[in-house]
């Protein structure tokens, strides 16, 4: 890794925008690997930008799905005006929430604290779930440059991912744009769709330290000035074994995720709650596991002298830890339990 500045994330998102980030790929419209690759990218590169770009996208996902005719040609979800950039905020503590009503002159207004807003400060737009009168969960589109919204600065006090600013937002009466319709934003078949493709974005921050180890251990091998493999050093011998086990790890998330790109792909309306909970886990182990033998490979001295790797170190664990640990392994099992064909034949 080099030394390089850290990347502003709402600057990157914006580049990305202009650059045509919104005619990524849609999930299950024929090339979700595509998608995932470039979320994998932006990932090696910085953790914080892709957690705003795929919520971004994730927000066009949302509003382009339910916002189409054959689906449901009631709805009139918002389209996303040019330049735009969107948030998906989704999260649903028992300490914040959020309401959504509508007004005597038929608006949609909101209420409430909403948690975890990653790029609160730098985005135009979000997509935002909330509650309407009945208590049924549904979701709206708000605009942030209005009267009634206030980006706190509460709520994130961690060094990893701290370029997100995923702090409280609070809502005072703000107009918002209903999106779908009440409890659409689970049901619908995007939902897991979108879940897998966050297992592509801790698989880019893993193969970002995996390569730190990978030129250690190329630079350590040229040290060696041409000597036969039986002259390498036992410290390098260990070095190597550990970016051996690095590859392994990461070759099995790899596979799995172009395996559930392709079913994705292949199967577009149907439920991929399975196929996202197992590659989200694969991907989850994998930079567990990346995590701890390029520690062993590499020492300290990355983490205090490499500000882009230690970065990377200190934002990687937070972002695994989107995954519900395990309760999703817990509700990947129940998925195995009735299973109409034979789950792990080759």
């Amino acid at each position: 890794m080099t030394s390089a500045s850290a990347i502003d994330p709402g600057d990157l998102l914006r580049d990305l925008v202009s650059a045509g980030l919104n005619t990524l790929a849609l999930p299950g419209h024929g090339n979700t690997l595509a998608r995932w690759r470039v979320f994998a990218a932006v990932a090696e590169v910085d953790l914080a930008a892709i957690k705003l770009v795929e919520g971004h996208t994730d927000a066009i996902a949302i509003l382009a799905e339910l916002n189409d005719p054959l689906n449901d040609p009631s709805l009139d979800s918002p389209t996303p005006p040019p330049g735009s950039l969107w948030a998906t905020w989704a999260s649903e503590p028992p300490t914040a929430r959020v309401e959504a009503r509508t007004g005597t002159d038929g608006s949609v207004l909101l209420t409430g604290t909403k948690a975890w807003c990653s790029g609160a400060a730098a985005v135009t737009h979000a997509v935002v779930s909330a509650w309407n009168a009945d208590g049924e969960p549904v979701l709206v589109a708000v605009a942030m440059d209005q009267p009634g919204v206030t980006v706190t600065d509460r709520g994130w006090h961690a060094i990893g991912m701290e370029a997100t600013r995923s702090v409280d937002v609070e809502f005072a009466q703000a107009r918002a744009q209903w999106v779908g319709q009440p409890g659409q934003y689970v049901g619908r078949p995007g939902f897991w769709q979108g879940g897998a493709g966050i297992a592509a974005c801790w698989y880019g921050g893993a193969c970002a330290i995996a390569d730190a180890v990978r030129q250690a251990c190329a630079d350590a091998v040229r040290r060696q000035d041409g000597r036969p493999t039986a002259a390498v050093s036992p410290a390098l011998s260990f070095r190597l074994a550990h970016l051996g086990a690095i590859d392994v790890a990461l070759g099995q998330t790899a596979a799995l995720l172009r395996e559930a790109a392709i079913w994705i792909d292949a199967h577009p309306t149907q439920d991929a709650m399975a196929i996202a909970l197992r590659v989200r886990a694969s991907a989850e182990a994998a930079a567990t596991r990346v995590l701890d033998h390029a520690g062993r490979a590499l020492g300290a001295t990355p983490y205090c002298r490499d500000p882009r790797y230690a970065r990377m170190a200190a934002d990687l664990p937070v972002f695994i830890r989107q995954s519900h640990a395990e309760q999703d392994l817990a509700a990947l099992a129940r998925t195995r339990l009735d299973a109409s064909e034979a789950t792990w034949d080759l």
